[in-house]
């Protein structure tokens, strides 16, 4: 290893000393172990200067961003993606130019290799410049997904921050929610016209919410606090949901040896206060999120929405993992439901009216939960 490290200095220490543009790409890789494309591959010229937005889950997830300038594409790392509104600014790393050729690269970089993991290709297309000088870069995309001006400005260092100098392109986008809480049942008995509602297994854990946003998490309990440190196993939870922005409801569980849930046992870390404790306890005693309901979607509140229509867009999401599961609700039939979680040993079902509305904060007769019998 250390060889080969020494081969790549002294490629890439004779390269810049020859000019070439694209000494340090070369220097940080083998091209004879990872699939990126080397500064030898060429592109067709393209009529209009190109841009490319790739979705990179290295160590951390991030996204990165590329304009075509001068024969290379000078690139920024946007550990948040493409900001969708001026209110709010994201921070972007420069990193070293790319060539040209990988304006088209999606592929697996080996792990141990620099930037080992996934790349997938966000969005890409071209754009008109405004202005480019040492410490802003003004332009309009013209892709797929994105559309709009756009500036980066130079902070300090590699740092930048990119900034959408136009309006939200979606003009009823509404900001990214804080300081939710979770919409409660009422105890009570099977409702009678249970062709109406929905039944959902109740786990007995614990409730949190989960904002996403940007491929990072933060997970509140029922009360609003931030607990998101207790349970580090969920981080990669942003990883699944990547570039789309949600708030999720859902119900905490632990875990036993075979990583299944166990009913009525809601995790609890409170007395662990180092984080090499909570690292192993979330190897030696991991935690699930059982998820069913979703409180915003990709600039919009969904808690108007009816109960199927929030459960469609939570489903859509294809949330399945070792630590994450969306479980299935049932129309109608909850005496079936309510027997067969009896006979799990689960503490009940949640009834849960299919034309309902999300009350945040709120205890509603529209969910009703009905215990198992034992």
């Amino acid at each position: 290893m250390p060889a080969k490290k020494s081969t790549r200095a002294q490629k890439a220490a004779k390269a810049k000393k020859a000019g070439e543009p694209l000494a340090t790409y070369r220097a940080k890789r083998d091209f004879e172990i990872t699939p990126e494309p080397s500064p030898e591959v060429q592109l067709p010229e393209s009529d209009h200067p190109r841009f490319v937005v790739q979705e990179h889950h290295a160590t951390a997830l991030h996204w990165d961003f590329r304009l075509e300038r001068d024969g290379v594409l000078p690139s920024w790392a946007v550990p948040k993606g493409i900001p969708p509104d001026p209110k709010v600014n994201h921070l972007a790393v420069q990193t070293e130019d790319h060539p040209l050729s990988y304006i088209d690269f999606a592929g697996e970089i080996p792990k141990g290799e620099y930037g080992g993991g996934t790349v997938k290709v966000w969005d890409q297309g071209w754009y008109e410049l405004e202005k480019w000088d040492a410490r802003e870069v003004k332009f309009t995309l013209h892709g797929e997904r994105v559309q709009g001006r756009y500036v980066l400005i130079k902070t300090r260092g590699k740092q930048w921050l990119m900034h959408r100098m136009d309006p939200p392109q979606d003009p009823t986008r509404e900001p990214f929610p804080s300081g939710l809480r979770p919409m409660l049942a009422k105890k009570g008995t099977l409702p009678k016209d249970d062709g109406d509602f929905g039944f959902e297994i109740a786990w007995g854990g614990r409730r949190v919410l989960i904002y996403v946003e940007g491929g990072r998490i933060e997970v509140d309990d029922a009360d609003g606090t931030n607990v998101s440190d207790r349970y580090p196993e969920l981080t990669r939870l942003g990883r699944a949901v990547g570039s789309t922005e949600v708030v999720l409801d859902g119900e905490l569980v632990a875990l036993d040896d075979n990583d299944q849930p166990q009913p009525g046992v809601p995790p609890d870390r409170q007395d662990l206060e180092s984080d090499s404790a909570l690292r192993r306890a979330a190897r030696d005693h991991p935690v699930a999120v059982m998820l069913f309901d979703i409180l915003y979607c990709d600039g919009h509140m969904t808690t108007d929405l009816p109960y199927t229509e929030r459960r469609k867009h939570l489903e859509a999401l294809k949330l399945s993992g070792a630590n994450w599961q969306t479980p299935s609700f049932h129309k109608g039939d909850g005496a079936a439901l309510v027997r067969a979680a009896g006979g799990q040993g689960l503490p009940g079902v949640v009834a849960k009216r299919l034309d309902s509305g999300y009350a945040a904060g709120k205890r509603s007769g529209d969910w009703v939960l009905v215990a198992a019998d034992r």
